[in-house]
């Protein structure tokens, strides 16, 4: 099974932020943040991720995680 694993709310822990004064900075709501975070949303535009990187000084790789498994690992 593969997945993308979402790490925004560590990062956004580590900067000492709220989730709230994030999603103000970016310009989006804090419920569409929450399913950013929770990894419930079906995709990200790139603005949407670009504003993210700039407000946390990070790169995309920090926030996203790609994970593949096989079937026979645990």
């Amino acid at each position: 099974m593969e997945e993308i694993k979402i790490k925004l709310d560590e990062i956004i822990k580590s900067r000492k932020l709220t989730s709230k004064e994030l999603a103000k900075r970016i310009n989006i709501t804090e419920a569409n943040l929450s399913i950013l975070k929770t990894g419930k949303a079906k995709g990200i535009r790139f603005s949407t991720l670009l504003n993210i990187c700039r407000e946390l000084n990070c790169q995309p790789g920090d926030i996203l995680k790609y994970i593949r498994r096989r079937d026979d690992e645990p």
